[in-house]
């Protein structure tokens, strides 16, 4: 597995809603109880639903299960140097994660797709949400020009799960945006992610708090680094880079 590093701009990352945790629609509850039943039959997992830690690349809030061939990229905002997202690579695709706090009965996949939706059609491009493995996924495609001008569309498929007190968000681009074969390795990743929500109070919307591992260093490529726990003993960490633009939706 490698690291990297990868820069992003505030302007990219979601606001927060700026409401409060007690300020639950009335009646979400059981909502929120049968897409938690759908989680805990399938993950992402939260730390009390796990024994220990180990064997697990701890990032903070959240905790990778490493695999062969598995590289992971850090993306920091610039103006804070903060990490705000984790970007897998696998295979010739890739999973971007991040986790938000939210409300303690009542998720926000269903209002964050309809915002990611809006946006892609303010940007001339189209969605369709589908169902997939966690549940109701989206599907969005965005005009694009090819290095020899022709007229494309680039894709990412979007993933949500809601949390005890918090929401993973998933954003699938490559082969695995469209392709369910390619993206099977990356969804059993996405299966065995836990987050690590904390108690302390935080509005609902609010990133949870990256880190890089506390033994792994960010050096040129082809030097040694120290191996997150789990991890090869082979594994080196590479030069910063950018994550991939459709991303920036939402």
């Amino acid at each position: 597995m490698v690291f990297g590093r990868g820069k992003k701009s505030k302007a990219e990352q979601p606001e927060p809603a700026g409401t409060e945790e007690a300020n639950a629609t009335p009646g979400s509850g059981a909502a929120a109880a049968a897409k938690g039943d759908l989680r805990l039959a399938k993950g992402p997992w939260d730390i009390d639903e796990i024994e220990d830690r180990d064997g697990y690349v701890d990032l903070g809030a959240l905790l990778i299960a490493p695999v062969e061939g598995l590289q992971l990229r850090l993306e920091v905002e610039e103006a804070t140097q903060r990490v705000v997202a984790v970007t897998m690579d696998l295979g010739g695709s890739s999973l971007q994660l991040q986790a938000f706090a939210a409300p303690r009965s009542e998720g926000l996949w269903d209002e964050i797709r309809e915002q990611i939706s809006q946006s892609v059609a303010s940007q001339g491009g189209e969605t369709e949400e589908v169902s997939g493995t966690f549940g109701t996924e989206l599907v969005a495609k965005l005009p694009a020009e090819a290095t020899d001008g022709s007229r494309g569309f680039r894709a990412a498929r979007f993933m949500g799960v809601d949390g005890p007190r918090w929401f993973l968000r998933g954003v699938l681009g490559g082969a695995a945006a469209l392709e369910r074969d390619a993206a099977a390795g990356l969804e059993e990743l996405f299966r065995q992610v836990v987050v690590v929500r904390g108690d302390n109070p935080m509005p609902p919307r609010e990133l949870l708090q990256l880190r890089l591992p506390k033994d792994a260093t960010s050096t040129g490529p082809g030097h040694a680094a120290a191996a997150p726990d789990g991890a090869s003993q082979g594994d080196a960490v590479r030069r910063p880079e950018r994550g991939p633009e459709i991303t920036q939706i939402g």
